[in-house]
């Protein structure tokens, strides 16, 4: 075997010597010409990336086509296509011609619109097919004339058939110019096609999108209405209940297979719509547009707040803002529109939280003219209470003392200036604690009135029917609603003899000492002749101001439809006084002598304090605000109307709102509505002044009475309770609950806004909300 080959077998050496690396080149023919690199003809621009938006649009001035990079000439010349030929409207300079002097004419461009363009720097006309699709000029002359160097010789356009411009289209179909114009309309076509493509697959997007969006913003907007929580204990894709929000969002998609292709595990993880928030966002953008509604009815109307404070189930100090209004129909309205959370209740900290709410949407403080509160001191203090610092600002801002806790008050301070009846009132809770305290007690207490009921159908004592008889329980009245206290007599009162059973058993069979004693000393209480003579008696004075405590906590209650309600009141309980006493005593002694259990029946006398007491604390002589506006109410045929009293209000109350012009029309304005309004058959038969302010708005009538309706709509705005606060944080007590405790300020916000003014948040479609959530932000749509 051979010795192996190496690399040196295939390539032979070569020997340089010292002497060859110094050997001089040959000689040279001095003669013989040395070619000279051929210098390109299209030279090209850098690659890089260019603009297509920003493309030079002057024919002169622009690089030829194929300057730019290979891979950009199409990119380029579709921007060419979609921009058009260049065809700028200017006045064209001359040029001589001979004896002549010519420029461009631009009806040439009417009569070559899809190619001709115009050149302002090198006043020549040039052909975009040509300039986009022509071979590279060839050297012959005229080649490049509409491509590079532009057509200025204006003398042989106008030349018929030798028209230079037509000549360049050509006859022949095949001519160098209808070529190019088929490539530019081939590119045309196909950047359509291109365009379509991409816009199908955006519009897929985004109906893919707004579809997964439309699904949450239903779920957002349900929960909401409903007052439920959104989030769950553990929302992991393994958990059996993820949150009420994403499983009413799998609950839609089943419903509809489109959506359940698009939602939550089958979105893209950048766009799911589902995080937290998100669904915050939602939530803000609907209860954004409930405020904006709001204030939109407000428009230029004066307006009243109405202010209260409570505590939230995480011991925060939440304060309720309610707006109450006249709108453009003439309608009494009392909208909830926010509620914030204050670090303390100085009249100092909540008049600068509700001005920051009112800035915030444009409501000015020049604009209140009414302010409702309870009796707190820092709502009510004369010189440093709330209502007193919003009237340095606003002088006529009047402050109306809240007619469901005055009425609330009344009847608290009568009852403890009676001793007896005070007595009463601190037995009458414990007797129903003790029967009710417990379910074995209720579950008794049921059982007996059961058995009664049944003895007494056997007996013919009661009728049968239908509703009639039914199985009830004792009502607890509560600490801070009167009103209450009447259904728990009432209870009471028909339960009697079945409580008075359970608490004789309780006396004897109870579990240990204290029970007996309890329940003995109740019994005692109960069965006195006394205590059931104030509880009946009692349960007529509760029924007649409880139709006042019911009305006072209407929405749309108007002060002088009050006012008028307290002084029936007041005739009613002092009717009782005089003329109810013998009636009473009947009543009582016949229920005592019915009762199964002795009861002894003694002569008395229980005084009883509260018409004083209603005096007291509504007096109409000592608002003067109140006895002039009565002048405007309609009822008994418009009996009270005063064209002095109504101009003496506006004189003492409502300057502002009046010039002094309009001041002296007012009561022109006056003598023809006293002629006009109460004899026409449309306004005829009115008992409060809000329906009267809405006849004169459907009538037409408030246009030509405009002073006579602003006033009324003045007088309506003045507060008659704090009922829609009380009601608004009833609502805060369903949507913050213990579970929820931990729920941020502005979100708790939105949810309230929505959850009662439903009425207003069911106007939104998801379409309204999903363009205000893309604008919000910059968000791809697809």
């Amino acid at each position: 075997m051979g010795k192996p080959k190496t690399i040196d077998a295939f390539f032979k050496k070569k020997d340089v010597s010292h002497s060859e690396v110094n050997t001089p080149p040959p000689a040279t023919n001095i003669d013989t010409p040395i070619p000279e690199e051929r210098p390109s003809k299209c030279p090209r621009i850098q690659p890089k990336e260019i603009d297509t938006t920003s493309l030079e649009r002057d024919p002169g001035l622009r690089p030829q086509i194929c300057e730019f990079p290979i891979n950009q000439q199409d990119e380029i010349r579709r921007a060419y296509i979609k921009a058009g030929p260049y065809q700028p409207v200017l006045d064209y300079p001359f040029k001589e011609s001979g004896n002549q002097r010519r420029r461009f004419n631009v009806l040439w461009f009417d009569a070559h619109k899809n190619w001709l363009e115009y050149s302002p720097s090198k006043d020549a006309v040039y052909c975009l097919p040509c300039y986009l699709f022509g071979k590279k000029p060839t050297g012959r002359p005229g080649s490049d004339a509409f491509t590079v160097k532009g057509f200025d010789n204006w003398k042989k356009v106008n030349d018929g058939m030798n028209c230079p411009l037509v000549g360049h289209v050509g006859k022949d179909p095949n001519s160098p110019h209808k070529i190019a114009v088929k490539c530019y309309e081939d590119l045309m076509k196909h950047s359509r096609h291109v365009d379509k493509l991409f816009e199908k697959q955006s519009l897929k997007e985004i109906q893919d999108n707004r579809l997964r969006l439309k699904a949450s913003i239903d779920s957002v907007q349900y929960l909401a209405l409903q007052g439920c929580a959104f989030r769950g204990h553990d929302e992991s894709l393994d958990s059996m209940n993820r949150g009420n929000f994403v499983e009413l969002v799998k609950l839609v998609s089943t419903y509809d297979h489109r959506v359940a292709s698009v939602v939550l595990e089958n979105a893209p993880r950048n766009a799911k719509y589902t995080s937290p928030t998100i669904q915050k966002e939602i939530l803000h953008i609907i209860a954004s547009k409930v405020r904006d509604a709001i204030r939109e009815e407000i428009g230029d109307a004066k307006f009243c707040i109405i202010i209260d404070e409570a505590r939230d189930e995480s011991k925060k100090e939440q304060m309720a803002i309610i707006l109450r209004f006249v709108d453009k129909d003439g309608f009494l309205k009392e909208r909830f529109f926010h509620i914030v959370h204050v670090r303390d209740t100085t009249a100092l900290t909540l008049k600068k939280e509700i001005c920051a709410v009112l800035s915030r949407y444009n409501l000015h403080i020049e604009n209140i003219r009414g302010q409702g509160y309870d009796g707190a001191s820092n709502m009510r203090g004369e010189w440093n209470g709330l209502q007193a610092l919003f009237l340095k600002d606003c002088p006529y801002a009047y402050y109306v003392h809240c007619l469901a806790h005055r009425l609330q008050l009344a009847l608290v301070s009568a009852s403890r200036e009676a001793e007896p009846v005070h007595q009463f009132f601190n037995h009458l809770t414990p007797i129903i604690n003790i029967v009710v305290g417990s379910s074995k007690r209720n579950d008794e207490l049921q059982a007996t009135q059961a058995e009664q009921i049944e003895n007494m159908i056997a007996s013919n004592e009661i009728e049968t029917g239908r509703g009639l008889n039914q199985s009830c329980t004792l009502q607890r009245a509560g600490d801070t609603r009167w009103g209450s206290h009447f259904q728990s007599i009432s209870s009471l009162i028909k339960m009697f003899d079945a409580t008075c059973s359970v608490l004789y058993t309780i006396s004897k069979e109870g579990a240990n000492y204290q029970q007996r004693g309890d329940a003995e000393g109740a019994y005692k209480v109960l069965t006195s002749f006394e205590f059931i003579f104030i509880l009946h008696m009692m349960k007529e004075i509760m029924g007649i101001t409880d139709i006042l405590c019911q009305v006072l906590q209407k929405k749309s209650q108007d002060i002088l439809n009050a006012m008028v309600l307290i002084s029936t009141t007041k005739s009613l309980i002092q009717n009782l006084r005089e003329n109810g006493w013998e009636k009473l005593l009947a009543s009582v002694t016949s229920f005592c002598e019915l009762c199964e259990f002795h009861i002894d029946i003694p002569d008395m006398n229980a005084p009883y304090s509260k018409l004083r007491e209603l005096n007291t604390r509504f007096s109409e002589h000592a608002v003067e605000l109140l006895n002039l506006s009565s002048a405007l109410n309609p009822k008994n045929a418009y009996k009270s109307f005063n064209i002095d009293n109504i101009c003496k209000l506006v004189e003492k109350f409502y300057p502002q709102d009046f010039t002094e012009q309009e001041k002296t029309l007012l009561r022109f304005q006056l003598q023809h509505y006293e002629l006009d309004v109460p004899k026409h058959p449309d306004f005829q038969n009115m008992d409060t002044i809000s329906e009267l302010c809405r006849g004169l708005a459907s009538s037409g009538k408030s246009k030509i009475y405009h002073l006579v309706d602003r006033l009324i709509r003045l007088v309506l705005t003045l507060p008659v309770s704090t009922a829609t606060t009380e009601r608004a944080f009833s609502a805060m007590k369903h949507v913050k609950t213990r579970l929820r405790n931990r729920m941020e300020d502005e979100f708790l916000a939105d949810n309230l806004v929505v959850y009662i003014e439903k009425e207003i948040a069911k106007n939104f479609t998801v379409e309204m909300i999903m363009d205000e959530f893309y604008s919000m932000k910059d968000r791809r749509r697809a």
